[in-house]
Order: C-alpha cells, then sequence, then structure tokens
C-alpha cells in the first residue's frame, strides 16, 4: 500500500465514546470485492488516516490483487482536488458539505462514521486550561472555517457563547495537533479520536461536544478509474469489519 502525505507525517490516534446513532447496520461481510484486481486511489479526510491506513491493509488481505493508494487532507482540499479532476476512485469526506461539493461524481454516498471533538493541549496542561472559554485566554490553534473540523469548532464555540481568535487556522485537524503537541500553542479543537494513545497530549471534552457530530460519508465516483475496486473499497469500510477497525480508533458509528 502505498501512501501520499499531504499533511505532517504526524499521525493522530484517536479517543471518543463510541455511541451508535439511528442508521442502516452495516453489512455482516467483510468485502464484496472477491476478484477485483489493480489500483484503487482513495481520498480520505486527515482524521481517517490511522483507521484507513488498517482498513486499506485488510482489504488488500482479502484481495491480494489489489493495491490501495491513500491521500489525505483536509476535506474541502480534497473535494477541490477532485472538482479539478484528481484521479480519486473513492472520497471519504469528514463532512457532508465537502462531500455535496461533488455530489455530481458521488451521487450514492453513505455515511459510515461519526465523530465529536475535544480540546487538547500539550502534557501537563502547561496552559492550565479547563473549558471552552479558557481557549480565549490562551494561545489557541484551530482548523480553519472551510474545514469540517473547522467549521464544527466555530459551531462549538458559538454554542458555548465563546468568542476565539486563534493564533493561526490550519487546513486539516493533524495540523491542529501537531502544534499543540509540539507546544506551539497551549490548546486547540481537535476530533476525539485524533488523541487515543497520544502521551504527548492531553483530552478534555467540553459542555456540548456531543451536541456537534460529524457526519463521514463515503463514495465510490462515478469516473473512478477502477470502478470495481473502487465500490469493494467502500463495501469494506461499511461492513462489519471495516466498522469494526473505526470503532477500535473511536469513531462513533453512523
Amino acid at each position: 500500500m502505498r501512501h501520499t502525505l499531504r499533511l505532517p507525517v504526524l499521525l493522530a490516534v484517536t479517543a471518543a465514546v463510541l455511541t451508535a446513532c439511528a442508521a442502516p447496520a452495516p453489512s455482516e461481510g467483510t468485502s464484496a470485492g472477491s476478484g477485483v484486481s489493480g489500483t484503487v486511489e482513495v481520498y480520505a479526510a486527515a482524521s481517517l488516516q490511522r483507521s484507513f491506513d488498517e482498513i486499506a491493509a485488510a482489504f488488500e488481505e482479502d484481495n491480494p490483487d489489489v493495491q490501495v493508494t491513500a491521500v489525505y487532507d483536509g476535506s474541502s482540499t480534497l473535494a477541490t482536488q477532485i472538482g479539478e479532476g484528481a484521479p480519486a476512485d473513492v472520497f471519504a469526506s469528514a463532512d457532508e458539505k465537502n462531500m455535496a461539493k461533488v455530489a455530481d461524481r458521488a451521487p450514492d454516498a453513505q455515511v459510515f462514521a461519526g465523530n465529536t471533538l475535544v480540546i487538547v493541549v500539550p502534557a501537563g496542561n502547561p496552559g492550565a486550561v479547563d473549558d471552552l472559554a479558557d481557549l480565549a485566554g490562551v494561545t489557541t490553534v484551530l482548523c480553519a472555517p472551510e474545514v469540517p473540523c473547522g467549521a464544527a469548532s466555530a459551531t462549538l464555540l458559538s454554542n458555548a457563547g465563546v468568542a476565539v481568535t486563534p493564533a493561526s487556522a490550519e487546513q486539516n485537524v493533524t495540523a491542529v495537533l501537531t502544534k499543540v503537541a509540539a507546544g506551539e500553542a497551549d490548546a486547540g479543537l481537535v476530533y476525539a479520536t485524533d488523541v487515543v494513545g497520544r502521551d504527548d497530549v492531553e483530552a478534555i471534552v467540553p459542555d456540548g461536544a456531543a451536541d456537534v457530530v460529524n457526519r463521514y460519508p463515503i463514495a465510490a465516483l462515478t469516473d473512478a478509474r477502477n470502478p470495481e475496486a473502487a465500490a469493494a473499497f467502500v463495501d469494506f469500510v461499511l461492513s462489519a469489519r471495516g466498522q469494526e477497525i473505526l470503532s477500535a480508533a473511536g469513531f462513533r458509528a453512523p
């Protein structure tokens, strides 16, 4: 499996309480890809990197004649690239808004996971951050408003009546996490799944986080160069095995 990284190498792996929401149950099989071959290029939100690396490895194990190539970045960036003709076979967005930007190429998108936000601080919490209100008085980094994590952050802060002027507005959630982990900021807002297993940062679940849920859709694109492998990969993500991997990483059920 080859990875094309368009974000910092530091991977975020996450924590979140798994809560099932009403939605169609995932299929029971592991893959519909028996007999598929070739390469499938997957464009996926930065917050999916660890989970999709594992999913891709499991998919390749079940389909030894297929190679998965993964491109990770902010969903808005990926949607723009797909709209400009990037050679993606599959798109997995961190929100439905950015999937809608390529609706003509992804008419059958299905929600496969959910995620919520946490406050992330460096280990030891040097800024003494306890809640959302504290973000206004410390060096805070956020995702840019057009990025799913940025839109969710804006909603969360607005709901809490907190105004924050960020030190920087990043194009993907991994960049926010990287700056906080490096001590370049006292705090940031990232997905709950981004902090699982990390010892260089600490997470605080803010009040109202459960009310701001990002829904992640996935679709095989209509002009995929390998439509059979693309459809098989989507089926795998929606399958019991794919959902198990996502759940272990802290994603909510769809």
